[in-house]
């Protein structure tokens, strides 16, 4: 059986695939999740879809119109030789609101709610002690709403959604609001960008 060898993205050598995971994380529009998450070491990709509903396939007009059930979400497919889960928990939670249910600033509804969709009983486990970590030392002013639940199916997002903070950085809503995010994560997690 030969071993399958994953294009590394940030220059270094191609690792296996067995080594690599996946974690699966919805916080509000998945134009920012994905800026923040492709500057990290460790992350081979970061793809913006849609998890945790009930509809097959759907397209972004179908996930807005709210009857779909799907979150927006980004992918992630990481080393965690390079980049643990916990660390990426840590930037999933300080990048976002996770205090508003089914909100992220002007962005409103269900398919912008703060959510974890965990692969395997770790990362259930970690999310949901970091999670009790923080309600407990007070560091939002009030209760994370973060749905922790189990992943089922993830649907690509349509091409254009790809990269969209790359290809569009001067357009009006990655200027105002996926810029102050993407400068936040390269001051506070300097030690974490690729």
């Amino acid at each position: 059986m030969s071993e399958t060898k994953v294009e590394s993205t940030s220059g270094q050598q191609p690792t296996s695939a067995e080594a690599l995971e996946t974690a699966t994380f919805g916080s509000g529009c998945f134009w920012c999740t994905e800026a923040v998450f492709q500057q990290l070491k460790g992350v081979r990709s970061a793809v913006s879809g849609y998890s945790g509903g009930q509809t097959k396939n759907p397209t972004y007009e179908d996930v807005c119109a709210g009857a779909t059930g799907h979150a927006e979400v980004i992918q992630v497919v990481f080393d965690p030789r390079e980049i643990s889960y916990p660390e990426l928990l840590e930037v999933f939670w300080k990048t976002h609101d996770p205090t508003t249910l089914n909100r992220q600033g002007a962005d409103v509804g269900t398919q912008y709610r703060s959510a974890i969709f965990y692969h395997n009983d770790e990362q259930q486990r970690q999310a949901e002690r970091y999670k009790r970590e923080l309600d407990a030392a007070g560091a939002f002013a009030k209760p994370i709403v973060t749905e922790i639940t189990p992943f089922s199916e993830f649907y690509p997002a349509e091409g254009y959604h790809q990269k969209y903070f790359q290809s569009n950085p001067r357009q009006p809503y990655c200027a105002a609001i996926i810029r102050p995010k993407v400068d936040k994560v390269r001051q506070v997690f300097a030690d974490k960008l690729k």
